[in-house]
Parts: C-alpha cells; structure tokens; sequence
C-alpha cells in the first residue's frame, strides 16, 4: 500500500496561526531599516512559490525597501505581474550550463547589472556556489546565508555570508521553512506563513473564456499534469490516463492537461488514451494564464513540481504524486490536500535512469498503481465538497 499524507484542514496544523509560531527571533536586536534587498533564488517554479512568503514578510517589515529577486528569465514577467518581487535580474539557465566562455559572460553580465542597485541586503536561497560567488561580488553590507550550507565549500572557496540563517529556522521541516529561515537570522517577526498567489483580473477573464470555449464549468474539471522537471519525477503517462478515465466515468468532471510546451508529447500519449472530452491545453498558457486556470478548478492531480504549489497557492485542492521526495518536506500548503508515495524503500523499476538517492533523480514514483491514486481523488472530491456544502 502507499504512503498517503492527508491534509484537510484549510491550513496544517503547524501553520494555522501564526500565534503558533516561535514570536522571538533568534537575534534580540531589531532589524536594521534595509532600503535594497536582493533575494537571490535561482530555481524552479515551486521555488518561487514557497519563497513569494519571505517577501511578502520582508514587505511588511520595510515597505519602502526596494525588493529584487534574481531568478532565471522565464520566471521575470510572473515575479512582476503577481508582486513576488518590485524588480527583477535574470540570467538565463542553459548558458548558466554551456561552456565556460558562456558562464563567464552570463555571470559577469548578471553581476553587473545587480551592483548598480548598491544592495545593503542579500539573502541567498539558493546556497550554491555560483549563487556565494554572486553574494560576494555584489558585496552588500549584510549578507544571509545557511549554515551548515547544503553545498559545503570546497578548497579555496569563500563564503561571503556575514549572518546565518539556520537550513529549517522556526523548528520547521517543510521545506517552506528553509525560506522562512533568514528573517529568524535577521530578527524579524514572521507574520505570513502560507503561499498565497491569486490570477490577474484579466488572466482570469482569458482563463473563464478559455473555459467556455471548450464548454467547461468552473469548478467542473480537474486540472492534471503529468509533467515534471525529471522523466523519474513523472508517473507513467499511461496510468494518469486510466485514472482520469475512471474518474471521469464516476465524478462527471471533466479534465484539463497542462503543461508547458516541453511535455506536449506526455499529454498527447494521455490524450491517446482518454475520451475525447479531455481538453489538452498543455504548451498553450502562460505562467500567468496557467494561475488563473488553475484557480477555476475543483482539484488539481499532478505530480510533485511547479504547477502543484501554484495550484495550492491559488486554493485549489491537491493529490500529489510522489516519488523519493518526502511530502512531509515538499506537499502542498494551506489547502485540502493528499499526498501518495509508494513503500520504500523500492524495488527499482529503472535500474537505468534512476539515480537514487537523489530525489530529483529517482524513479520511486513510478511505483503508484492506479487505484490509490483514484482513491485518493475521490477521498478528496467527497472531503472538500462536504467543507464547501456541495454535492459533486
């Protein structure tokens, strides 16, 4: 049998009031009153998601300040349509991994353009080390950083952190609280502990005509995709499609494919397999459009990846399908939410492709069977339409 995380309440336990959480900070100062900060996260969408939470706090502690996030370019129009950030830097990921040439010029321009904004600020989430390379070069006057770092320094490297920020501050094992941490660091009061992303109003007028175009109801479908950063990170594309199959057959929902435009192939080996009632709008929507589409529907089922955490930030709830990654560490937040993983520890099913015990490499989740997963749709289609007084 699975491993299934369940979460009904509207928000977990741990954050439900932020009177919960740990009040005193671990420096007894008050902050210093920063007018530039840069937050220096180069990741993924999830990311950006879980770390929308410490600006928001850094928001509320010093409203003038001037809030840049460096982040990778297709993420910039998103970062500033939806406030994560006031400014943002970019750089883009594939010459961050080309030649040295490549690194050099992209580093050197990203660089550039962060030291004209003369930071008194920067708190790096990334912790890696192109990310302390860039602290250092952009050299503000105070510097967060995690200690112990997850990418301990090697021979000859520096850390330019000068305050240190604990990897889980609050006595958190969410992965939320990693990006909650530096304003523990910096003796700032935490006041918002949730991701909380809402669509544009236009994105949401697109997204309610999009729907009526392909006759869809709000709150009358459920959102899959099937995609994700890593093929050992994506349950089979043939089990999604007997699962939405049996769910159509029992619900009467309907189902949206989404994605982005790198995982066309994965939705159309689903839509192969399905009714032709399944809208495929994988590769069509925007960041932004994707939010807002997301927001209008009755459940999301996808595995753990960026449009997850979307989909929770939005309210919308979440069966999250998980390989080597801990939900405990990873799930949904601030939604009714269940979270699979198969028994592990596993017998290999990629002996191949699997690099285990890299989560973001492994195949575990290959090993779901369809119908926990059906289950687990169903246990949270009846859970929360009974919070809402609905019947499906």
């Amino acid at each position: 049998m699975p491993t299934a995380l369940h979460n009904f309440d509207t928000v977990p336990a741990q954050f439900a009031d932020t009177r919960n959480c740990p009040r005193k900070p671990m420096l007894q100062t008050s902050p210093a009153p920063f007018r530039s900060i840069l937050v220096i996260q180069t990741k993924f969408m999830g990311d950006i998601v879980l770390a929308s939470v410490l600006v928001e706090n850094l928001r509320l502690e010093f409203p003038g300040a001037r809030l840049v996030f460096l982040c990778e370019a297709s993420f910039e129009s998103f970062v500033i349509a939806h406030g994560i950030a006031s400014e943002v830097v970019t750089f883009k990921r594939a010459r961050m991994r080309g030649t040295n040439l490549e690194r050099g010029k992209e580093l050197y321009a990203m660089v550039r353009a962060l030291r004209r904004f003369r930071f008194d600020l920067t708190i790096d989430l990334t912790d890696s080390k192109t990310s302390r390379i860039v602290s250092g070069l952009v050299n503000a006057r105070t510097r967060v950083g995690y200690n112990p770092s997850e990418r301990p320094l090697r021979m000859l490297e520096r850390q330019p952190a000068n305050v240190f920020a604990k990897p889980y501050g609050f006595d958190g094992q969410h992965f939320l609280y990693r990006y909650l941490s530096p304003l523990e660091a910096l003796g700032i009061e935490l006041r918002k502990v949730i991701p909380s992303l809402q669509p544009l109003p236009l994105e949401t007028a697109k997204a309610l005509a999009l729907l009526d175009k392909h006759h869809l109801r709000p709150n009358g479908f459920i959102a899959v995709h099937a995609g994700a950063s890593f093929e050992g990170r994506r349950w089979q594309p043939e089990r999604f499609a007997a699962a939405i199959v049996e769910i159509m057959g029992e619900t009467g929902l309907d189902v949206v494919l989404v994605g982005g435009p790198d995982e066309r192939e994965i939705a159309e080996r689903i839509v192969a397999r399905t009714a032709p009632s399944v809208v495929n709008l994988v590769g069509d929507l925007s960041l932004e459009s994707l939010l807002a589409v997301l927001k209008q529907a009755r459940l999301f089922l996808g595995n753990e990846s960026g449009p997850m955490h979307m989909a929770a930030a939005t309210g919308t709830p979440v069966v999250g399908l998980f390989g080597l990654t801990r939900p405990s560490r990873w799930g949904p937040l601030g939604v009714p939410s269940i979270s699979l993983q198969p028994p592990l520890p596993c017998n290999c099913l990629a002996k191949g492709l699997c690099r285990a015990p890299d989560p973001s490499k492994a195949c575990c989740v290959w090993g779901l069977e369809v119908k926990p997963v059906v289950d687990a749709v169903r246990e949270l289609l009846s859970r929360s339409e009974m919070r809402l007084g609905r019947a499906i």
